[in-house]
């Protein structure tokens, strides 16, 4: 059994610990200052502590805090070249963490679904086979360059607030043509959980799968024809490259370092 800690229970981390519970066959720690974090993720983890260097005794050591406080935490961890360090933190460089610990290190941008066991997360640096067998039990996840971190922030970090808009987007309609709320809502994120899978499973495109569902003179390609009329694809585009800019900006942060 891989000894896995998670440092930092904040919305990202709380979300690994519960899915790694849910997967099983994990022996997890959780560290954090906030003792209301810890009581909140208590339940999902084999220890609470709010030492470092208790968190420190592990295999692997997630680092889930905010890139601000990034480097406070690396000088508190006194890591092997056995161990693998696995930092989630938008915008702090491998090179940055690597010059401040002696473990292997692995950067990985993930998402809430890992919650779920539904994640999606971009991967760069030193995998071990223990850190992919941990990635797998949580969702999917892709191996990446440095260089393609950016822009995997964008996508598969920021990515879900999109998905979220866009299923309040379509729950509202339906509110507006007469569903209930819950009605709603539950359709809406039914319809794109059960779409997403269809691209993940299914061997065409996109753009192939809109065509599978579009009969002529049908519904749905009506719908198509006020998206395609539109510049909808151009806002989410515009979204992404915003996030991914942000992901740019707080990586200089830590260039000069």
């Amino acid at each position: 059994m891989v000894r896995t800690s998670v440092i930092g229970c904040g919305n990202m981390g709380s979300a690994l610990l519960t899915g790694l519970w849910k997967a099983g066959g994990h022996s997890v720690i959780a560290c954090d200052l906030d003792p209301d974090a810890l009581a909140a993720v208590a339940d999902y983890c084999d220890e609470t502590t709010d030492d470092v260097s208790r968190a420190a005794d592990a295999d692997v050591v997630f680092v889930a805090v905010k890139p601000d406080i990034v480097e406070a935490v690396l000088s508190e961890l006194d890591l092997s070249p056995d161990q693998t360090l696995v930092t989630i933190a938008a915008g702090v460089p491998t090179s940055f963490v690597e010059a401040r610990t002696d473990a292997r290190v692995v950067r990985i941008m993930p998402n809430l679904a890992a919650e779920t066991r539904d994640m999606a997360a971009a991967a760069t640096g030193d995998l071990t086979d223990e850190v992919r067998e941990l990635l797998s039990d949580v969702g999917e996840f892709v191996e990446v360059e440095e260089s393609q971190m950016d822009i995997a922030t964008a996508v598969n970090g920021s990515g879900p607030a999109f998905v979220f808009y866009l299923i309040e987007a379509v729950t509202q309609a339906g509110v507006a043509g007469g569903l209930s709320e819950e009605d709603a809502e539950i359709l809406a994120a039914q319809t794109f959980k059960g779409a997403a899978e269809t691209v993940v499973q299914d061997d065409r495109t996109a753009d192939e799968l809109i065509d599978a569902v579009c009969s002529p003179n049908g519904t749905t390609i009506e719908g198509m024809e006020v998206l395609w009329d539109s510049t909808a694809d151009e806002a989410v585009t515009e979204a992404v490259v915003a996030a991914e800019r942000r992901s740019k900006e707080l990586a200089e942060d830590f260039a000069d370092e």
